[in-house]
């Protein structure tokens, strides 16, 4: 595992060097580039490796065949360590060149939330194409900028709370990252409770970009609930998981989409972690059953031997995929602006057994969700 994770190192850090730096001379006859924003470094640094490696490993296989209309795509990488400034600050560089056609990627709903806020997607006129968030607040109200490839948070909370609430549990509270992200997971689960005439029993909040979560740990564990829906990313989520387990606490736990199983298992001990329920916005890529998981496998193994099978890294295969397609309608010559239309033109376009669809009144691919549970080997199952 220390080697895989020196490996992914090493090829993130030459990537974004590589992204970060001037428009490097090309040997092709032309270059498309993809800006990408991604947490390389601080508590979401797994996961941005796994964001990027998604993307890398088929614009590296649509490279070996000739790009699209003969011209190569380049993934321009930054890190912007999940902080908002940051994420704002490397936006604005990257539409500062011409030819950066779109942006692809990103994470945080706060850090999105921003770029609206601050009108930097509409100044530069470019799509952004995957983030990993699932917040409302970048879906209602419509802006044309953002194409999502997963469902909402809204839609995760809702199948959540159907689940646990068929079960009998009732009594819920709410683990949440402090910030546009949980607090949108948050209402989320209060608006799937109302409409089931419940309430949430506790909300308790942690601060973003640490893990200290003692006092959430400290009022959920007294107000004895059935289960317990975490907001919250990698690091903050393993140490509520690990210090509510080890003081007693016995409710079903569930944590949104933007976890890595394998890292929670790291951080949090198998024996804690054992049992979280984890919801999915895109299907199971572990068992090629599908078309496009099988596509997948193939060009991990051919381009990242020594990656495993990472749910985060298959959704931004699916982005990649999704921006490729855009990519061959924009034609010879993309700008920003014709690939806004080619992505709006994708109205059912299979993806090879996964279909997703946009026009230009909706930016939402897909809303699909499932729960996946982590298993007695540390591996999820469905």
């Amino acid at each position: 595992m220390d080697k895989v994770k020196a490996w992914g190192r090493r090829w993130v850090a030459a990537l974004a060097v590589v992204g970060g730096g001037a428009a490097a001379p090309s040997l092709q006859a032309a270059e498309i580039v993809v800006g990408q924003v991604a947490p390389l470094s601080g508590v979401l640094a797994s996961t941005g490796t796994q964001m990027v490696l998604g993307g890398k490993i088929y614009f590296d296989w649509v490279n070996a065949q000739g790009g699209v209309h003969g011209a190569t795509i380049r993934q321009a990488v930054v890190d912007d360590a999940y902080k908002v400034a940051d994420t704002v600050k490397l936006t604005r560089e990257l539409l500062a060149k011409p030819e950066v056609v779109a942006l692809y990627g990103f994470a945080g709903t706060a850090n999105i939330t921003q770029l609206l806020a601050d009108g930097v997607l509409e100044e530069g006129g470019a799509a952004l194409v995957a983030p990993y968030t699932g917040g409302e607040s970048l879906r209602n109200p419509f802006n044309p900028w953002i194409f999502h490839v997963r469902a909402g948070y809204g839609d995760e909370a809702e199948h959540m709370v159907q689940q646990l609430t068929t079960l009998g549990m009732n009594r819920v509270a709410v683990m949440y990252q402090d910030d546009g992200f949980g607090k949108a997971g948050l209402a989320g689960v209060e608006a799937a409770l109302a409409k089931r005439n419940l309430q949430l029993v506790v909300a308790a909040g942690y601060e973003r970009n640490t893990d200290k979560v003692d006092e959430a740990v400290k009022a959920i564990k007294a107000a004895d609930v059935h289960a317990v829906i975490m907001i919250a990313v990698n690091k903050p989520a393993a140490a509520f998981i690990q210090r509510y387990r080890e003081q007693g606490g016995g409710a079903q736990l569930y944590n949104i989409s933007v976890v890595d199983p394998t890292e929670l298992v790291r951080l949090a001990g198998l024996k804690n972690a054992h049992g979280l329920g984890i919801s999915q916005v895109v299907p199971y890529p572990y068992r090629p059953q599908l078309p496009v998981v099988r596509e997948y496998h193939a060009l991990l193994k051919k381009y990242a031997p020594q990656a495993e099978i990472n749910y985060t890294s298959f959704e931004q295969f699916l982005g990649a995929k999704v921006l490729v397609e855009a990519l061959r309608r924009a034609g010879p010559a993309p700008t920003r602006a014709k690939v806004v239309k080619a992505l709006e033109s994708l109205q059912s376009f299979d993806l090879g057994g996964v279909t997703l669809g946009y026009s230009p009144t909706n930016r939402i691919g897909s809303r699909y969700v499932e729960v996946t549970v982590i298993g007695s080997n540390g591996r999820l199952m469905k």
